[in-house]
């Protein structure tokens, strides 16, 4: 649901499973002040003049938040093939800063303000035909709002997000408090009976969103996460959402929402795996899990390349700064 904008990441190795809640809300600060400031210019001056506004807030971040300005040359060299420059640096800035712009008027109904493309293969509308749910995985690329669009074009689509409760509860008030209308349905990470929960909401056919490009401390100590080569080197990964599913054996459906400038947003829909039927020998289960989030980072390793200012993780993504 959300997008890490620009604060500072946390200092020296992997958080430990206690801390890691505290890193992940710091790390979401910078998404939920720049939330409140665009909610309200939103609303109170509409949509052009807002993205006005967008290029000072972007120049600002640009030139005052060292970190995040670093850790975003790194990304773009890897998925440009070439030095960043500052103009490289200020469209990836701007870039987030419209998407969490469009956040507002996406829970807000506004859909005739933008240009809305919208495909998928079949496997969508057969999950949600099927009543019994199905899995969403998707990362910090482009709006994940879009698919508020989106379910416009898929009737019965309901989506319950897995995210950290707090996190939630403040980005809901911020959006609510624009969009009266507007229920953010979440299950919060790291709650007693998280697990029951997911269950409970995929038998209501609903569909159970993740977002699966952010390994933190909590889910390292229950699961490992695994380093997978991505634009170039290798990264931290978590297989748990896809260990979720084949254990409640559901399909996975890959989605994003490219920016693509303007009013314009490509939102797609693929069908990654059916667990529905898996594997009965523990040995192809595994590798089924292994091969699957091999496909999900090189799904994200070619949008990063064809979109290359729409990924939003401006922290250490590769850990480069610890120590080694």
């Amino acid at each position: 649901m959300t997008a890490t904008a620009p604060p500072e990441p946390p200092p020296g190795g992997t958080p430990a499973p206690v801390a890691a809640a505290a890193w992940a809300t710091r790390r979401e600060q910078g998404s939920l002040l720049a939330l409140r400031l665009m909610a309200w210019i939103a609303v109170t001056l509409g949509r052009p003049v807002a993205r006005l506004l967008l290029h000072p807030i972007a120049l600002y971040y640009l030139l005052f938040a060292a970190a995040p300005r670093r850790h975003s040359a790194r990304y773009l060299a890897r998925a440009l093939g070439r030095p960043a420059s500052w103009r490289d640096l200020y469209r990836h800035i701007h870039t987030f800063a419209s998407t969490v712009l469009d956040r507002v008027y996406f829970v807000r109904g506004q859909m005739q303000d933008f240009e809305l493309q919208i495909r998928g293969d079949a496997g969508c509308d057969e999950t949600l035909a099927l009543g019994r749910g199905g899995f969403l995985l998707g990362a910090h690329l482009g709006s994940f709002e879009s698919l508020h669009a989106a379910g416009k074009s898929f009737p019965g689509m309901h989506v319950v997000m897995v995210m950290y409760p707090d996190n939630a509860r403040k980005i809901h008030d911020v959006l609510q408090a624009v969009a009266p209308d507007f229920k953010l349905a979440v299950i919060g990470i790291g709650r007693p009976g998280a697990t029951l929960a997911i269950r409970d909401a995929l038998d209501d056919g609903k569909l159970v969103g993740l977002l699966g490009d952010r390994v933190l401390g909590a889910e390292s100590a229950r699961s490992g996460s695994i380093e997978i080569p991505f634009l170039g080197r290798p990264a931290p990964f978590s297989d748990g959402p896809l260990r979720l599913a084949m254990l409640l054996r559901r399909r996975v459906i890959f989605m994003v929402g490219l920016y693509q400038g303007g009013r314009r947003y490509d939102v797609r829909f693929e069908t990654m795996a059916d667990f529905t039927a898996p594997p009965t020998d523990p040995a192809a289960r595994e590798r089924l899990i292994q091969a699957t989030l091999r496909d999900y980072v090189a799904r994200l390793e070619r949008l990063c390349r064809e979109a290359p200012y729409n990924w939003f993780n401006f922290y250490d993504f590769w850990r480069e700064d610890l120590p080694h």
